[in-house]
């Protein structure tokens, strides 16, 4: 079973990716002549294998997502029969980047995909409304089964705003719900790093966030903190980044090597 950890290219080889990149229209593998996003495709893919793996992806499960923008999850949750709110910043908050890179969600049609769920099914089981991931308290407690963001939490202040929102999160889970998030991660220092704007963060970040969610009765699932050694581990893409044979599993993000790493929050 997946559990939290530091993506790595051996994990586009896996069955699981195979399996559920299909259900979003992931292309399987990792071919230098295709020009994308790997890690973000891994963040998706671990994310609902992660939910699927432990039961989450069934009828009368319900999902709370944080920073949706116009990925495929709340369209692949609904066509497991799944209750989603998907929320993300209002556009007048979103930074102008973020919005005209077209990762921003201003309504619900935004994150409906036709190849994957039946329109009718997505507009009866998905709802959208803005939230600000830094303030929680319109949502109602123990209210989901599961909450999930995709590299957003790095996005919302500092190192720590992002580790109080998952902290905060949990709030909104069920007794015995998960949160399941991905981050930026550094794998070049556990000393220096970007604090503040759009941070990375380290192996000591990480270790401090489940020492703040053991006081809520939570806990991260076992790190695995491993960044791979294959060659496509050990080179990195840098600016511009995607250029041809780019594969972009690492890549130079403000001076350090770094990498998407997932989250398995477990509520007691």
């Amino acid at each position: 079973m997946l559990s939290s950890t530091v993506c790595r290219y051996e994990h586009f080889n896996t069955d699981w990716y195979r399996t559920t990149g299909a259900v979003m229209g992931i292309p399987a593998g990792v071919s230098p002549d295709v020009h994308a996003s790997y890690r973000k495709w891994w963040e998706w893919c671990a994310i609902f294998e992660t939910l699927s793996s432990r039961g989450m992806l069934a009828r009368g499960k319900s999902g709370l997502g944080f920073a949706v923008g116009q990925e495929p999850l709340a369209s692949a949750f609904a066509s497991r029969d799944v209750h989603i709110l998907a929320t993300d910043l209002h556009v007048g908050a979103s930074t102008g980047d973020w919005a005209q890179t077209g990762q921003h969600a201003a309504n619900l049609d935004a994150l409906y995909h036709p190849g994957i769920v039946d329109e009718r099914r997505f507009r009866d089981l998905v709802k959208f409304q803005p939230a600000d991931m830094n303030h929680l308290d319109e949502f109602e407690s123990e209210s989901v089964d599961f909450v999930w963001s995709s590299c957003a939490l790095e996005h919302i202040g500092d190192l720590d705003a992002g580790l109080n929102f998952v902290v905060n999160a949990t709030r909104l889970l069920k007794p015995g719900g998960i949160g399941v998030h991905t981050t930026e991660y550094n794998v070049s220092s556990n000393m220096e790093t970007v604090t503040s704007g759009d941070c990375i963060y380290r192996r000591q970040d990480i270790e401090r966030l489940d020492y703040m969610l053991r006081k809520g009765r939570c806990g991260l699932e076992p790190v695995d903190f491993d960044a791979g050694v294959h060659p496509y581990d050990l080179d990195y893409d840098e600016p511009p980044y995607f250029q041809p044979g780019s594969r972009h599993i690492k890549l130079l993000l403000g001076g350090y090597v770094s990498t998407s790493m997932l989250l398995v929050v477990q509520k007691a």
